[in-house]
């Protein structure tokens, strides 16, 4: 999927899952905090959402949960560079995050572990269901995706590579 696409917008299923939380001023707020340098975490929430969304519904899986649970997984805001905590953040903002969105909106069981598991790899407790291991994957995924826009920006504007086309990553 190309960052710049949100098919989710024109996806009537998907928006009857997450559309009335979209409206919420607690999630529009986070359209206004950079994540991941290239995208904001709004985006970064919709992409696992929706990416997420899409594999649970295809293999059968509760598309709902995992939907709304993949917009608010990443549901903190302060900036994760420079707030530090006496725990890593990838232990912290989960919980943050599912403290959040609680106050939103009442959570299922599996929504709570989708929330508070996505960082697996990064912290010890293994996400319980199917569902959780999507969206942690799909994290993953859109992380590295922004990630490398990023890198590939930096990469080509490289004063020393810009006369060399072999060095692009394009």
């Amino acid at each position: 999927m190309n960052l710049e696409e949100k098919p989710w917008f024109n996806d009537a299923e998907y928006m009857s899952y997450v559309g009335h939380l979209l409206e919420m001023d607690e999630l529009k707020k986070l359209d206004g905090i950079t994540h991941h340098y290239t995208s904001t975490r709004l985006q970064h929430c919709l992409r696992v959402s929706y990416v997420s969304y899409l594999i649970a519904k295809k293999r059968g899986l509760n598309a709902k949960a995992t939907a709304r649970a993949g917009l608010l997984h990443d549901l903190f805001y302060y900036d994760w560079r420079n707030t530090k905590f006496a725990k890593s953040h990838a232990y912290v903002h989960p919980h943050i995050a599912y403290r959040n969105a609680r106050k939103l909106t009442t959570l299922s069981e599996l929504e709570k572990d989708i929330i508070i598991k996505h960082m697996f790899g990064a912290t010890i407790n293994p996400p319980r269901y199917k569902e959780s291991w999507i969206v942690t994957a799909v994290d993953k995924y859109v992380a590295t995706l922004e990630g490398s826009v990023n890198l590939k920006y930096k990469w080509n504007r490289r004063k020393h590579f810009k006369r060399l086309p072999y060095f692009s990553i394009d």
